[in-house]
C-alpha cells in the first residue's frame, strides 16, 4: 500500500500512545480554535480582524508542526529498526573466489589465511539435541560464534514447535561473549507459512542480542515423509524469499542454509543476494569455491562444554 502523509501519521500515532494523546489534545484545541475563527468570520465576513488572523496563523502553525513532527518521528522509528548489534550484511553476502591452498586444518579446526592474514572465524550450531551446554567452556575452547535453533515446523501436520533449549542457549552464549545467530528448521509449503516462521523467530528473539544472521534451513529428513516433499524450485524459491524478506524488513540479516542438493532446489539467481551457509562433510575442502561465506564442515565435532557431537563451521571473511 502506498504510504501517504495521513497513513504515515496514523501508523505513527497507533504505535506511540503518548503522541496519540498529544495529537488528540492538539486536535481538540485546533477544533476549538477553528470554531472561534468561524464565529468571528461570520460576524465580520469582509474584513477579518487582527485577532482572527492571529488565530489562523496559530492554527496553521500548530497543524504543520504536528504533521512534521509525526512524519519525522515515524521515519525515525523505522530508521532505528535495524538491529544495532547486527554485523554488516557484507560480512555474509559477498562474491569471493577462494584459493583452497590458503585453507588450513589444525586438529579439526579450520582457518583461512590470505596474504599472511587470518580471514576466518570458527563457530558451531546447536539445538536441543546437544542438551545442556556450558557456554563459558565453549568460549574458552576458541569458538567465536554460534547459530542456535529457535524452533522447527513439523513434517506431517506442519505445527511450529519451540526448541526446548533456545532461551537458555541464546542468553548463555551471549553472556559468554560469543557472536550469536539463529536458525529455523522450516518445512513450509508456501510463502504464507514461510512468513509465519520468520515472524515466529522475530517474536522469540525480541530483546536478545543477535549479531549473526537469521537463517532459513529447509531440507528433507532422511527416512521421513514430509508434507513439504516434492515442492517445485519455484515454490522453494518463493518460500525462501518470503522468509528472508520478512527478516530483512525487521532490520536483521538473513541467510540460507543447505548442502549442494538442498541448495539446488532453489533458483540461486533469485536468492544469492542473501548469504549462503554451505554444508559439506567428509571433504578437506568444500565442493564450491565461491558463492558462500560459511562452511559447515563436520557434524561430528568435539567442543569443550558440549557432551555430544556438534556441527562445526568456518566463517570466511570478505
Amino acid at each position: 500500500m502506498k504510504k501517504t502523509p495521513r497513513t504515515i501519521i496514523d501508523a505513527f500515532l497507533r504505535s506511540n500512545p503518548k503522541h496519540s494523546a498529544a495529537h488528540a489534545a492538539h486536535a481538540s484545541h485546533g477544533r476549538h480554535a477553528a470554531h472561534k475563527v468561524r464565529a468571528t468570520l461570520s460576524k465580520h465576513p469582509a474584513q477579518p480582524s487582527n485577532s482572527v488572523r492571529a488565530l489562523l496563523r496559530q492554527h496553521s502553525r500548530l497543524v504543520a508542526g504536528i504533521v512534521i513532527a509525526a512524519v519525522l518521528a515515524f521515519f525515525g522509528i523505522y530508521s532505528c529498526a535495524t538491529n544495532p548489534g547486527q554485523l554488516p550484511n557484507d560480512q555474509f553476502a559477498f562474491n569471493k573466489t577462494y584459493d583452497w591452498t590458503d585453507l588450513y586444518n589444525n586438529d579439526g579446526r579450520y582457518s583461512y589465511v590470505e596474504n599472511g592474514q587470518e580471514k576466518s572465524r570458527i563457530g558451531i550450531d546447536v539445538s536441543e539435541h546437544q542438551h545442556f551446554i556450558d557456554w563459558e567452556a565453549v568460549a574458552n575452547d576458541g569458538i567465536d560464534f554460534a547459530f542456535i535453533r529457535v524452533g522447527n515446523r513439523g513434517t506431517s501436520e506442519g505445527v511450529i514447535q519451540a526448541d526446548e533449549y533456545f532461551t537458555y542457549n541464546i542468553d548463555a552464549a551471549s553472556q559468554a561473549g560469543l557472536d550469536v545467530g539463529v536458525y529455523f528448521f522450516s518445512q513450509s509449503i508456501n510463502e504464507a507459512e514461510a512468513r509465519e516462521e520468520a515472524e515466529y523467530v522475530l517474536e522469540q528473539i525480541k530483546g536478545k542480542k543477535v549479531s549473526y544472521p537469521i537463517v532459513y534451513d529447509h531440507e528433507p529428513i532422511a527416512g521421513v515423509s514430509s508434507r513439504a516433499d516434492g515442492l517445485s524450485v519455484e515454490q522453494m524459491t518463493k518460500n525462501a524469499q518470503a522468509f528472508c524478506e520478512t527478516i530483512n524488513e525487521a532490520g536483521y540479516n538473513a541467510m540460507i542454509y543447505g548442502n549442494s542438493r538442498d541448495l539446488s532446489r532453489y533458483d540461486m539467481s533469485q536468492v544469492s543476494s542473501w548469504g549462503i551457509w554451505l554444508a559439506r562433510y567428509g571433504s578437506s575442502v568444500p565442493d564450491w569455491n565461491s558463492g558462500f561465506s560459511i562452511w559447515q564442515y563436520t557434524n561430528s565435532g568435539s567442543v569443550k562444554g558440549i557432551d555430544t557431537a556438534v556441527d562445526i563451521n568456518i566463517h570466511f571473511l570478505p
